[in-house]
């Protein structure tokens, strides 16, 4: 775990990101085109799907940044 701590903060940075842009700018109308699978099944699950990505994205950096050892 120590030595992909770095990939799996930026991983989570990126889902937080990516889940809010999309988040925010799916309640002014617009999409990124590479996310418009994430709203084929209603504009709930998206909301859920976006939601999530932020969630996970802020598990991760906490779970990446955590000290298991206790020093």
């Amino acid at each position: 775990m120590e030595k992909n701590k770095g990939l799996i903060t930026l991983v989570g940075f990126v889902l937080v990101s990516l889940g809010f842009l999309a988040l925010v700018l799916s309640m002014v109308g617009v999409k990124f085109a590479f996310l418009l699978w994430i709203d084929k099944p209603g504009p709930l699950f998206g909301f859920v799907v976006r939601l999530l990505m932020i969630l996970i994205g802020f598990m991760l950096v906490y779970v990446a940044q955590t000290n298991y050892r206790g020093e």
